[in-house]
């Protein structure tokens, strides 16, 4: 009998082999592919965020892909519960969730006990509190978090009306003050869980990084970033990713082509070593020498495996 972990995630900074990865993996254990990217949710951002194809899923069902219109704002507190159903869901089919991705926050947020103010949240509580703003006046509000939750009121200033009123909205739905809410929050782990993480040199990931993004402008980047551009998609959250909003610097006739272009493969670079640095400070992570390749780590991840097979971590 096999007890492979509740959940597997695969991370790592960008272009460092992830998608394959958690494909082949996926076939050799019977698992499905959870979306890690906070960018792939999009839909239309396909090769600036070197979004799967259907031909690389070999067959493999994935998920939380192009779910989000690009016009639309999506969150961590929503990818949390995005994902926590898409793996009961995954478990209830007697598959191994496999989470492949990136973006460091929204994967540890599932994976761990995050909680989030998001979920705080009542529009009726709020137009209450912003209506008694208008009527009362905000020294009034001040006054009632400074008697409420004295330690928010010290760094909140009363001028700053969107925060106070966020402030005791979060009270009166959850009886409890901002930091006790989110106290205590993201350390104790929610699934028996194996996360694995792609490293490699430095120069040699700068160097991959450099030609992928080549690879897409000559797939057509710029030509997909245009269209969204052309749809009034600008400035929105979906186009901050990277390559896109060089390219709309590029439209907007602040930079030349090539200039936007050198400015995508910079940002890349200092995005893959802000993830690195992410997810060693934040993770307990095994991690495997990215240019060993898909099956000498797939190798690797097996022989791991193999302790959540012993009869004693049968549950």
């Amino acid at each position: 009998m096999t007890n492979y972990p509740e959940v597997i995630a695969i991370v790592g900074p960008t272009a460092s082999g992830k998608t394959a990865l958690s494909v082949e993996l996926a076939k050799i254990i019977g698992g499905e592919v959870i979306n890690g990217d906070a960018m792939q949710v999009y839909k239309g951002l396909d090769i600036g965020t070197a979004k799967i194809t259907v031909e690389e899923m070999g067959g493999i069902p994935h998920h939380l892909f192009d779910v989000k219109e690009p016009n639309e704002p999506f969150s961590v507190a929503e990818y949390q519960t995005n994902v926590r159903n898409w793996i009961k869901d995954i478990q209830g089919r007697g598959k191994t969730p496999i989470i492949a991705g990136g973006t460091g926050l929204y994967i540890q947020s599932v994976l761990f006990d995050f909680r989030f103010t998001e979920e705080a949240a009542d529009l009726v509580v709020r137009k209450r509190l912003e209506l008694e703003l208008a009527e009362k006046g905000a020294a009034y509000l001040y006054d009632k978090l400074v008697e409420l939750d004295p330690v928010s009121a010290e760094k909140i200033h009363p001028n700053n009306h969107r925060r106070l009123v966020r402030a005791l909205e979060i009270i009166e739905v959850t009886g409890k003050t901002k930091d006790d809410h989110e106290d205590d929050a993201g350390h104790a782990p929610l699934y028996d869980h194996l996360i694995v993480g792609l490293e490699m040199d430095r120069d040699v990931l700068y160097e991959r990084i450099d030609r992928r993004v080549d690879l897409m402008m000559e797939k057509g980047l710029l030509e997909e970033a245009e269209k969204l551009w052309d749809e009034g998609i600008r400035s929105m959250q979906s186009v901050q990713a990277i390559g896109y909003k060089e390219l709309h610097l590029y439209m907007e006739g602040k930079l030349e082509k090539e200039e936007a272009v050198d400015l995508i493969k910079k940002n890349t670079r200092n995005y893959a070593k802000r993830q690195m640095t992410y997810f060693r400070n934040k993770l307990d992570i095994s991690w495997f020498d990215a240019e060993l390749g898909t099956n000498g780590i797939l190798n690797r991840i097996l022989e791991i495996l193999k302790e959540f097979e012993h009869p004693s971590r049968i549950k």
